[in-house]
């Protein structure tokens, strides 16, 4: 439906180089140190290693670390892998000694099902950059009150991004509730228009209906979190998730999503909104800064709105307080140098040019830099009602979720079923959380 984008189609073909470098080796003793240089700088290769949503596709990461080397002479080399593999991948390497100096992983890492960085990472509660993060990001890269991380994107909140002029010329409210949902999106349907930009290839994307609408849950039991961690209760006591599977597939069975959503990748998404081809998709808002940055003609930031995905009769806003930081191997044959490029990239003068520099994000968790949020979209933010998202507070939900992405995939393709869906979900649940040795599963 909509062409590649021959700059992402080379970040693609990039990443899958870097991954083969990767998988070569490049931990404990991957940093490559030849003493001193000219003006004392050190000669040091740092490696860094991420999943490709680990970093900003503006780059500016990367234009960071060249202005770190610059200046001390220290190397950062770069080594991305595709999303759908890092998670493993890294598990590996860490257990086998051979991850890279920086590690990109996901938080917040103190759910049972996450990465165990108080084993294999290098606790940093001493650095003086610490308590100047927000609070709920410090405790997203903490584990026991001790900080391993450092961590920069401020909340993250996704909604449906719709288009003003679409919806007006269609004569179209805001949806509140599934059943209105539905009804934009057929009338859209009907206009030739496709309702939704759904990208299924990345396998992240499919799945945010139903772990940020997490707010329905607690509605139901202000409790639930706490219950599902101790296994009290399972996820299908959760009415509203069973129904929004059967609303997802509904809706993908009416074709709201298009004919080409199971190719659609989300490095088209851009396009697909600024070309109007697609009326609605899922993400933060910033994500039009982002498009307006590659489509400038659209202005992105006055023709698209947000609205809480309403899925299940959703109204409340799921909150991430972190979604990925970055942490050093404690084998790294250069822990100090490792320390120098996080003390430098907490710099307020490096922080305020990440802000600027990564036009998909509005915020950063450092209380000192202001926001990129205009008062209408701040007002917009102050109304809603918040919830913590589910992938933050139940454990062994975000360890499984590029396998419910694929869960999904199987839903829509016909060879599962919504209940299908949530048996394996729970199923995973318990698998992970044996395998964890989780007092609340083998007492």
């Amino acid at each position: 439906m909509v062409k590649k984008n021959l700059k992402k189609i080379l970040g693609l073909s990039l990443a899958a180089a870097m991954t083969a470098g990767l998988l070569a080796g490049c931990g404990s003793g991957s940093g490559k140190d030849s003493g001193k240089g000219e003006s004392g700088k050190k000669n040091v290769t740092l490696t860094f290693g991420s999943h490709q949503s680990g970093l900003p596709n503006s780059g500016v990461v990367q234009e960071l670390a060249k202005e770190f080397e610059k200046e001390t002479g220290i190397k950062i080399d770069f080594q991305i892998s595709p999303d759908a593999q890092w998670r493993d991948l890294v598990k590996v390497k860490l257990d086998s000694g051979e991850a890279p100096d920086i590690i990109c992983a996901d938080t917040p890492v103190g759910l049972a099902s996450s990465l165990h960085v108080d084993q294999y990472c290098v606790d940093l509660t001493d650095q003086d950059w610490t308590g100047r993060l927000e609070e709920s990001a410090r405790s997203a890269v903490s584990v026991d009150d001790k900080v391993y991380g450092i961590t920069f994107p401020g909340a993250k909140m996704y909604f449906y991004l719709y288009n003003k002029d679409i919806f007006s010329k269609l004569n179209l409210e805001v949806p509140t509730t599934y059943e209105e949902f539905k009804d934009v999106c057929q009338k859209i349907q009907n206009s030739g228009t496709t309702p939704i930009f759904e990208a299924t290839t990345n396998g992240w994307h499919q799945v945010l209906p139903l772990f940020e609408t997490g707010g329905l849950w607690l509605e139901q039991d202000p409790d639930i979190y706490e219950k599902l961690n101790k296994n009290e209760t399972d996820l299908d006591q959760i009415p509203s998730l069973l129904t929004i599977l059967d609303e997802l597939d509904e809706c993908a069975k009416a074709g709201y999503f298009g004919d080409d959503y199971l190719s659609n990748a989300w490095e088209n998404a851009k396009e697909a909104m600024a070309t109007e081809s697609c009326a609605m998709t899922i993400g933060e808002l910033g994500f039009r800064g982002e498009i307006e940055s590659d489509y400038p003609d659209f202005k992105a930031t006055e023709k698209l709105e947000a609205f809480v995905m309403p899925w299940g009769d959703n109204q409340t806003v799921g909150v991430n307080p972190a979604s990925n930081a970055y942490f050093i191997n404690k084998d790294s044959k250069h822990v100090e140098e490792a320390k120098q490029f996080f003390e430098f990239l907490a710099k307020p003068e490096n922080l305020q040019k990440r802000l600027d520099g990564q036009p998909e994000i509005s915020a950063l968790c450092w209380p000192e830099i202001k926001s990129k949020y205009s008062e209408e979209d701040q007002a917009f933010l102050d109304s809603l009602k918040k919830e913590n998202v589910v992938q933050t507070s139940v454990n062994y939900i975000d360890s499984q979720w590029m396998d419910v992405g694929k869960d999904l995939e199987s839903m829509y393709t016909g060879a599962m079923k919504p209940k299908d869906v949530l048996d394996t979900i729970m199923n995973r649940r318990t698998e992970q959380a044996e395998l964890q040795k989780d007092p609340a599963w083998t007492k």
